[in-house]
């Protein structure tokens, strides 16, 4: 039978209008809103109930469970005192511990609940859970579904444990999300599973709307997990995947996470509504609290680091809450490095300190475990190194861009070298280190770190970084290695021609003639460099693009100085073909701006097309030639 919610909340308010005190339609309208997830009106519904039927406690007891879910702890934590039937004793308990359970108290509330009580053992792991115990708290749900039978929250639970021990166990957590979908697809199809993938370019899939179905099957959480899982492991496209299978429902009825998930999935293609979405929950209550944390980092990211000291300023009690001093340090240093550097490398550098005393005594700690031969205390010891190692990262890259903006090279070489006791083996050091060497004209050192690199992934050069290889070719043709540079070009032509999808642009050998292009163009050979940035914006119409008109345009408008300069005369010949240039760009440009916000909040007006651009450009080139 079809669980039409919405129109029995239609009907039974207007039945309220007339009989305001009604007890049926109060219930009746209270269990919609709950299983309707719209658990504001469902606290308030059943709140108005209690008053009207005070010596039913069952009311009470559903009134409590609205108000933990609108995450209204103390409130729920007062209307459990009002409860004074005997047989509901063992249920508020529990609901006395879940709600302690948000304020760390739950553990001696949960003493007192009898060791037979049948959730006594899920909120046990979940306990153990928020300890960080995760072996244990995945014993207490196994147990808790061998008592009870295969139940998908376990499933999940018990998936998420494994996510929670880190890497390591992801292969296994993924076996319990792919055994919980494989049961939801199974015996639910009306969930439609996947009909949102299958239907991207075309018809729009139906919601299946937030039912109760939906929720007893966890495939919701499952494919966020399963989203996680992907996205920690840098498979992006399958993180995507997995957001993009989940039974389809409108944005207005995604849950928080699922929201949070899509945001950071949506940053790289639609970074506009990325931020919109982190934006909106984080003033929605309760938000993840990754929320905030996430919010900072892709401001700063992307260089909004006024708007990243508003939500700093804004939202000061979250610091304390959702951030650790050590991570709040680094983003202030971060965001005060615009605005007074040298007191942000002073900030970055004791930082620094912080985290060298940090990995010193890791590494002391893994030999002492070599030395007595205990594998496992190694183990643990490596992690813990690993982990302290991400930490201090950062921090070094944020300090080392201090020196990076100023063009001091030397310098940032300088900070690079004092960390290579403990980077030296890090993949982004290593690439970082290639960057500096480069833009020192160091080419066969740069050669030296970025060549390993890139023949590790030779067997998908597209998942290299266009710039990578673009600077690689560039040390190539520097050091007269002509060869080595020609047969990259053409492995990377080879895998852009295997690529499947004909309407989704490659752009890394495009990169790489820019790169080289821009070369020549630097050193003063304008005649062959602008000929290669013209051959590397081939063909037009999928090539062109905002990003790859900037850097060409810079070249163009650098000849055009040199021109009006009159230091160098051009040919006839690569004069018609600038302007050939210019004639198709103005064509295929008419839609494409010249600027790119990614807060959507600039004036249209004062935003430039390409084909605008290239008639100016045209124009003078003209000029020029005359």
């Amino acid at each position: 039978m079809e669980q039409q919610y919405d129109e029995a909340v239609r009907i039974l308010n207007n039945e309220l209008q007339n009989f305001p005190r009604s007890r049926c339609a109060l219930s009746l309208l209270g269990y919609c809103y709950y299983h309707m997830q719209d658990f504001h009106n469902a606290s308030q519904t059943y709140g108005q109930l209690t008053q009207a039927c005070p010596e039913v406690d069952e009311y009470k007891i559903y009134h409590i469970q609205s108000l933990m879910k609108a995450s209204n702890y103390e409130e729920a934590s007062q209307v459990t005192t009002t409860v004074e039937n005997p047989e509901f004793t063992e249920q508020v308990l529990l609901l006395q511990a879940a709600i302690s359970y948000e304020i760390q108290l739950a553990r001696s509330i949960l003493d007192q609940c009898s060791p037979e009580a049948e959730e006594r053992q899920v909120f046990e792991g979940a306990l153990l859970w928020k300890e960080k115990r995760y072996p244990e708290a995945m014993k207490q749900f196994t147990d808790a579904m061998n008592n009870a039978g295969y139940q998908s929250d376990l499933a999940y639970n018990i998936a998420l444990c494994y996510y929670s021990m880190k890497s390591s166990q992801y292969g296994a957590s993924l076996k319990h999300i792919a055994e919980i979908i494989e049961r939801g697809v199974r015996d639910h199809p009306e969930l439609s599973v996947g009909a949102l993938s299958e239907g991207v370019g075309g018809l729009q899939a139906r919601s299946v709307g937030n039912t109760g179905v939906l929720r007893e099957t966890a495939l919701v959480e499952a494919f966020n997990l399963k989203a996680a899982i992907e996205y920690m492991m840098k498979n992006q496209e399958a993180a995507r995947d997995a957001l993009n299978d989940m039974p389809p429902r409108d944005e207005s009825e995604l849950d928080a996470v699922t929201l949070h998930n899509q945001a950071l999935m949506e940053m790289d293609e639609k970074p506009t509504e990325g931020f919109r979405k982190l934006n909106f929950l984080l003033h929605q209550h309760p938000s993840p609290p990754e929320t905030f944390v996430n919010l900072l980092l892709l401001y700063c990211k992307y260089g909004y680091y006024d708007l990243a000291a508003d939500i700093l300023a804004e939202n000061a009690e979250l610091t304390y809450k959702c951030m650790v001093p050590q991570d709040y340090e680094f983003l202030d240093a971060l965001i005060l490095a615009q605005s007074a550097p040298e007191e942000a490398y002073r900030r970055f550098d004791e930082l620094s300190s912080k985290h060298i005393e940090a990995l010193r005594r890791g590494t002391k700690n893994i030999q002492d475990a070599r030395r007595q031969r205990d594998q496992n205390a190694v183990k643990k010891y490596l992690n813990e190194f690993d982990e302290a190692l991400s930490k201090y990262i950062p921090v070094l890259m944020g300090q080392a861009k201090i020196y990076w903006d100023m063009e001091h090279y030397s310098m940032v070489e300088k900070i690079f070298r004092q960390s290579a006791e403990f980077c030296s083996e890090d993949e982004s050091w290593k690439l970082n280190v290639a960057h500096i060497f480069f833009m020192q004209e160091k080419f066969k050192e740069c050669i030296r770190y970025y060549e390993p690199f890139v023949r590790k992934h030779n067997d998908n050069l597209l998942s290299v970084t266009a710039i990578i290889l673009a600077n690689l070719c560039v040390a190539y043709v520097m050091t007269s290695a002509n060869e080595e540079a020609e047969e990259l070009m053409r492995l990377v032509e080879k895998e852009e021609e295997k690529v499947a999808d004909p309407t989704k642009p490659v752009y890394h050998l495009c990169i790489i003639n820019l790169v080289i292009g821009t070369l020549y163009c630097a050193k003063g050979n304008f005649e062959f460099g602008i000929s290669r940035i013209i051959k590397s914006l081939e063909p037009y119409e999928r090539k062109i693009g905002v990003d790859t008109w900037y850097y060409a345009k810079r070249c163009f408008l650098a000849l055009g100085e040199t021109l009006g300069k009159n230091m160098i005369l051009l040919k006839d010949e690569a004069f018609d073909d600038i302007i050939a240039f210019f004639d198709a760009a103005a064509q295929v440009g008419k839609n494409i701006q010249t600027t790119i916000s990614l807060l959507d909040n600039e004036n249209a007006e004062n935003k430039r097309t390409v084909a605008q651009e290239a008639r100016l450009l045209k124009k003078f080139f003209l000029k020029m030639r005359d």
